[in-house]
């Protein structure tokens, strides 16, 4: 299949989308869809063709929405540490954590258009975390850069493959002593056994994307 050109991703991010606050948390603001705009609307094969993986970066998911609420509320999870976001997407979470005084926060995603809506978003709040496109889950914890005291997972048990390798991930992160927090409105795949319970929130979601318009979500402590 021949990929039509996409040009500059910071300008097809500023197009497809407009700066707004998630409901949530309202204290941040980030570039993202509106339900009326046609990006998630475009087919798989229209994404394939345009080059570009589903823009999963331009949503306030359920479980991001919530952690980022949880950190900002709780600053001292992350106060003076240093944090890992995993699947970082938008941002939320990293800019949440910087806003709460972390002493380094390394967000990665595989998503070059996510690295950069990233980089877009923290300019817009004012803060500044790295940014790095390596997969975790193929380093494991202990091949990480740095050593991270907290790492964040939001919205990431949607799918079984995935959810057992970031399940491996954060016991391992668990068993060196990291807090792994992990944002969650009920995905089928949540490994509840092995988590305790935080928080709960009711989150205003993008109804197109969810089964319902406010979704209850958790945020839960790994432990192993």
């Amino acid at each position: 299949m021949t990929r039509r050109p996409i040009g500059d991703p910071s300008e097809f991010i500023r197009s497809n989308t407009r700066l707004q606050a998630p409901p949530h948390v309202p204290e941040i603001s980030l570039h993202l869809a509106d339900e009326a705009m046609d990006l998630w609307k475009l087919t798989e094969e229209e994404l394939d063709t345009l080059g570009l993986p589903l823009p999963f970066w331009a949503f306030a998911w359920a479980g991001g929405q919530a952690l980022a609420r949880y950190v900002l509320d709780h600053p001292e999870t992350v106060a003076g540490k240093n944090v890992l976001v995993f699947a970082g997407g938008s941002g939320l979470e990293a800019i949440a954590a910087v806003k709460c005084g972390a002493a380094r926060v390394l967000a990665t995603e595989i998503d070059p258009f996510a690295l950069v809506a990233m980089e877009l978003n923290a300019g817009m709040n004012g803060v500044r975390f790295e940014i790095a496109d390596f997969d975790v889950l193929d380093l494991g914890f202990a091949g990480l850069p740095f050593r991270p005291e907290t790492v964040l997972l939001g919205d990431v048990f949607f799918e079984k493959p995935l959810a057992t390798r970031v399940a491996t991930f954060a016991a391992e992160a668990t068993a060196c002593g990291a807090t792994a927090l992990v944002g969650d409105p009920g995905r089928s795949y949540l490994p509840k056994e092995r988590l305790v319970r935080l928080a709960e929130y009711r989150v205003p979601v993008t109804r197109a994307l969810e089964d319902a318009e406010v979704k209850r979500t958790v945020v839960w402590r790994f432990h192993g």
